[in-house]
């Protein structure tokens, strides 16, 4: 619902408050209703709002308790902040406002640190403590919503985007090595609490990051996912725990907001889902769709499937369409608006989407997450099926989810990129976090705690708040989440993914919707790289920026802009567009070599 941003001097010196306006200017697009901040000695806060609860200037921020001394930024958005509310004031709390930034504050003074523990939500949010001269910064539980900071021996900055906290200056832009290798292994994540910068950090999901007057850092891990599985739980009952939950998930994202919600309904199970659950509850919420061009080998929208929800629910719907043109001028535009590199495509379609939506409402549910939670991509069983062959995690992992080999990565960057293989170390460390849970599980566990967090949830946040558009995301909804962990995995995996979803998707949405192949948020031109957007990345790659770079091996570059038809990762993302993409974002955001 918002962007923050801030400023702590460990060594005593006044805040720089010039730095803080310049970053919370970057954010405006995130928070267009009201600009505010707040100062005190060493600590500068900003803030940019959207305004969805408490419309009225009561729930403005930086929002300052003088008598308890605190001060707090808040970025999303808490959903039982009415409970908690009761439960404050009972303990003899009051309240000036009716939104949920006064419950964290009054939260905090009741439970310190621990007030994490109490929130449901998606939130990163700042409190500065006057008398303890302390700063805690913190995320919620699955990292829906982002936070970054410096890394490095100066004031400590911290920004909702990286491009925000680049214009509080003095930041080391040199690209990490590791985090290059994650991120052109990973399809473009690089684990928090890494990022490609050198200087910059981000806070991992489920932490708090404590910083006092001396500079000492203290950051704590306050949720983590459990994958053991209870064997007693059948497919019928399996059904009905994941009702009940998304149900919940659903009801409450829709109900708390003082604005309209609508749903981004894609045409495929998840999203229309989302719709079905929303109007059987009483909602009748607006659905949006978009659609590119075709391209022989791909269709460039799923209006066929998306009609059929949106008419069987009658709500009021909107399709768009978007030529080739106007998704290759808009490029830039994108990528200048991205927090960090982002190689899915839909991408580029979330920021076209995201701008015409805009205009309509301010709040919308997506489906991001369903696949993760439940199942639903076709290298699950694949994985499933090598693991109980050989027992190996990442012989098992590898083959159907990284980009390239070590090998092949290694010949792509230049000799000063290169070292060892840390992605394949990072994933053997995510897949033993839990050791209880069967492969599967895991896999899954990792993929919503780690990889999904800066892959489609990074890429929804980011591209709908470029437009002041706020995305809700029941299928990553805490409590679903641990109940899907619990059911046996194969229900998961059942009718080729997704099954338990399927189950109680019948009867809901039309079979056409459920049973159709795996679909995906298609932008064809930037998968089947040809004509002017290969020239495009043609003069990206080859331009003098990227020389003057020096990142990627000049012969790996020219096989792939040779033919880019044979050039696909795993998962049937085009290479060219990764290099091209990367470089672009360096450039857009201002960073030479």
């Amino acid at each position: 619902m918002c962007g923050i941003c801030g400023w702590f001097d460990t060594q005593g010196k006044p805040a720089d408050l010039t730095a803080v306006a310049r970053m919370s200017a970057r954010l405006e697009r995130r928070g267009p209703d009201h600009v505010g901040s707040f100062a005190d000695g060493p600590v500068a806060l900003g803030h940019r709002r959207l305004s969805i609860l408490d419309l009225t200037y009561r729930g403005a921020q930086p929002m300052v308790d003088r008598e308890r001394g605190l001060a707090l930024v808040f970025n999303g958005t808490i959903y039982n902040h009415p409970e908690l509310r009761a439960r404050l004031q009972g303990l003899g709390y009051r309240f000036a406002s009716n939104g949920d930034t006064e419950v964290i504050l009054n939260g905090y003074a009741h439970w310190g640190a621990d007030v994490v523990n109490h929130l449901d939500g998606m939130f990163a949010f700042a409190i500065w403590d006057m008398r303890e001269q302390k700063l805690m910064l913190a995320r919620d539980r699955i990292g829906i919503k982002p936070l970054y900071y410096t890394d490095d021996t100066g004031p400590l900055r911290f920004a909702s985007t990286i491009p925000a906290l680049l214009q509080g200056g003095g930041i080391n832009t040199d690209l990490n090595p590791a985090a290059l290798h994650h991120q052109f292994t990973l399809h473009g994540v690089v684990p928090a609490p890494d990022t490609v910068l050198q200087g910059i950090k981000k806070l991992p999901p489920a932490h708090t990051l404590i910083i006092d007057a001396a500079g000492k850092k203290t950051c704590t891990r306050y949720w983590q996912i459990q994958t053991k599985v209870d064997d007693r739980i059948d497919q019928a009952t399996a059904k009905e725990m994941v009702e009940s939950a998304l149900v919940e998930a659903v009801k409450k994202r829709m109900a708390i907001s003082d604005v309209p919600v609508g749903v981004l309904l894609s045409g495929g199970l998840d999203s229309s889902l989302l719709v079905a659950l929303a109007s059987e509850n009483g909602f009748k919420p607006k659905s949006f769709t978009i659609g590119f061009e075709d391209q022989p080998e791909e269709k460039g929208n799923e209006f066929e499937y998306s009609d059929l929800v949106a008419e069987r629910y009658q709500t009021e719907h909107y399709r768009f369409h978007i030529p080739n043109d106007q998704v290759l001028s808009r490029l830039p535009e994108a990528v200048g608006e991205m927090s960090e590199p982002m190689f899915g495509q839909d991408a580029v379609a979330f920021y076209l989407l995201s701008e015409q939506v805009s205009r309509e409402v301010k709040v919308v549910l997506s489906g991001q997450g369903a696949d993760e939670v439940f199942a639903g991509y076709f290298w699950y069983p694949k994985m499933a099926e090598q693991f109980a062959q050989c027992g190996d995690e990442i012989q098992s992992f590898a083959p159907f989810y990284f980009d390239r080999s070590h090998e092949e990565l290694m010949s792509m960057v230049t000799r000063r990129f290169r070292g060892p293989d840390v992605t394949s170390q990072r994933v053997k460390q995510g897949l033993g976090d839990s050791k209880d849970g069967p492969f599967t599980n895991r896999v899954l566990g990792f993929d919503i705690s780690t990889l999904i967090v800066d892959d489609p949830v990074k890429r929804v946040d980011n591209m709908t708040m470029a437009w002041g558009l706020e995305a809700r995301v029941p299928f990553l909804d805490t409590k679903l989440v641990e109940t899907a962990m619990r059911i046996p995995p194969e229900f998961k995996l059942d009718q080729g993914g997704k099954g338990v979803l399927k189950n109680l998707a019948r009867s809901r949405i039309p079979d056409a919707v459920i049973d159709r192949p795996k679909g995906y948020f298609p932008v064809p031109a930037l998968k089947f790289v040809r004509g002017p957007f290969l020239q495009f990345m043609r003069e990206i790659l080859t331009g003098d920026s990227a020389r003057a770079r020096g990142l990627f091996e000049p012969a790996y570059v020219n096989r792939l802009l040779a033919n880019p038809d044979q050039h696909f990762t795993r998962l049937v993302g085009a290479k060219v567009w990764h290099l091209a993409l990367f470089e672009l974002w360096l450039q857009e955001h201002g960073i030479s070599a």
